[in-house]
């Protein structure tokens, strides 16, 4: 996760996080974000637009992700929660990025923040979300999500 782009996901996730916990808007998150990252470069209009997305569009991404899950959405782990909005606000809103790229993100994402075996967890439901959201390119790629589960 070197890419100034990766480097962004990661904040986007723990802006997810925060906001999640606490409500903040995102010009709080945003702001808060950028005076404590220094470990390099971020995409920052990749950020900020991401973020703006997942924030605005919450209720549309909880409801991509609700069916697919194994639990209420409620009781999913935050951190795991954050990454599966960030997959699937790309997932929906993003297809000039591949599902396998938004997938392996999601998953590296959930090993670096994640549960033990979260990463699997992610792998799966963004894996099922893809066929859903992108039923031509996923095909087309030769089947589900680049990650191993």
């Amino acid at each position: 996760m070197n890419s100034a782009r990766s480097r962004a996901r990661r904040c986007i996730v723990q802006a997810l996080y925060q906001w999640q916990l606490t409500g903040r808007d995102a010009g709080a998150l945003d702001a808060q974000f950028f005076i404590d990252e220094g470990e390099g470069e971020i995409e920052r209009a990749f950020f900020d637009g991401v973020l703006a997305e997942a924030l605005a569009h919450a209720d549309v991404l909880d409801g991509l992700i609700a069916p697919l899950l194994d639990r209420p959405l409620q009781e999913v782990d935050p951190v795991e929660l954050a990454i599966l909005r960030l997959g699937a606000c790309e997932l929906r809103y993003h297809p000039e990025v591949p599902f396998r790229v938004v997938i392996n993100e999601a998953v590296e994402l959930a090993k670096l923040f994640g549960a033990h075996h979260g990463h699997k967890y992610v792998n799966g439901i963004l894996d099922r979300l893809a066929a859903r959201l992108r039923a031509e390119e996923v095909p087309a790629a030769g089947g589900g999500g680049s990650a191993p589960k």
